[in-house]
């Protein structure tokens, strides 16, 4: 088969179509962030990259038998500015709508599947008049440790995951202690926090790439699954520390592992590039369980 993914990332897509044991003869992948590339081409050298969006025609192509998208979902989010349509990231869903048109000359039995955030019901009434199908919600918290609930368009015939009972408990690391004592300068990766007159005293904690106050710590009671991932600039942080409790004083990010772990993607598939990086893509990223469900109908 030959596959097409707009807005691919780090290939998620193409993850999830390896775990129904499925190898394109050709993976096209259109994506303009050299970091996700990079994730892309150390995984799936044969990756085919083929940039702007843009500027891409679907009459170019031999026959496509798959063509997969998430368009940025930034003017779509509740938690934007829900500037819709006229938000010139949210615009790009258009393009996909174009290419889509083109590639059916082709081939009229394309299958195709886009992902995006939840959003107004007239937003997402354009997007299934456009697309001619009505879209299903998932949470990928039924494939996964993290709630993430999202939206998919396709005219791929399926249903809704059952749930793997996944739990945020059993995806974090056991991560060591940090050491008391040692100096900031030595990049030690720790952190001074408080002085004289403070109730820390001179203790140092992890800081960078993410806190390690102690090993595996604790889930607070109630919490079991972890909130969504964001690609923000805070991405591994701000969200857990509302979930983990490591001691009466501290908590920690999630590692950029227990990330990969949260969006289904193998350990380290991300760690060619910096963890600021990894934190963003992921973020950003699909959780690759719920799209190799969907997948796995073709």
């Amino acid at each position: 088969m030959n596959a097409l993914s707009f807005f691919d990332g780090m290939s998620c897509g193409q993850l999830a179509l390896q775990r129904n044991g499925v190898i394109p003869e050709n993976y096209y992948a259109c994506e303009i962030d050299k970091y996700a590339i990079q994730v892309t081409q150390k995984n799936f050298p044969n990756t085919i990259q083929l940039g702007d969006v843009t500027k891409i025609s679907g009459h170019d192509f031999d026959k496509i038998d798959l063509f997969l998208g998430g368009s940025p979902c930034q003017g779509f989010s509740f938690a934007g500015k829900q500037l819709n349509f006229e938000d010139p990231r949210s615009k790009l869903f258009f393009e996909y709508v174009r290419v889509l048109g083109e590639l059916r000359i082709k081939n009229p039995n394309i299958k195709f599947l886009l992902e995006n955030v939840r959003m107004k019901k007239e937003y997402q009434n354009v997007i299934s008049e456009l697309l001619g199908v009505v879209p299903i919600e998932i949470n990928s918290n039924l494939e996964s440790a993290q709630n993430r609930k999202r939206i998919y368009w396709s005219n791929i015939n399926f249903e809704k995951p059952k749930d793997k009972k996944i739990m945020l408990i059993d995806i974090l690391e056991d991560l060591p202690d940090c050491p008391v004592g040692i100096s900031v300068r030595n990049k030690s990766n720790c952190l001074r926090v408080g002085g004289r007159n403070s109730p820390f005293g001179s203790k140092q904690i992890w800081d960078s790439p993410f806190q390690r106050v102690c090993k595996k710590g604790k889930v607070k009671p109630g919490i079991q699954k972890a909130s969504c991932l964001t690609g923000g600039a805070h991405s591994g942080g701000n969200h857990s520390d509302m979930d983990i409790i490591h001691s009466e004083l501290f908590t920690r990010r999630y590692s950029p592992i227990e990330c990969e772990r949260l969006q289904t993607v193998p350990d380290n598939y991300t760690d060619c590039v910096s963890n600021s990086q990894r934190y963003k893509m992921l973020g950003n990223g699909w959780t690759v369980d719920v799209i190799s469900h969907i997948l796995k109908s073709l």
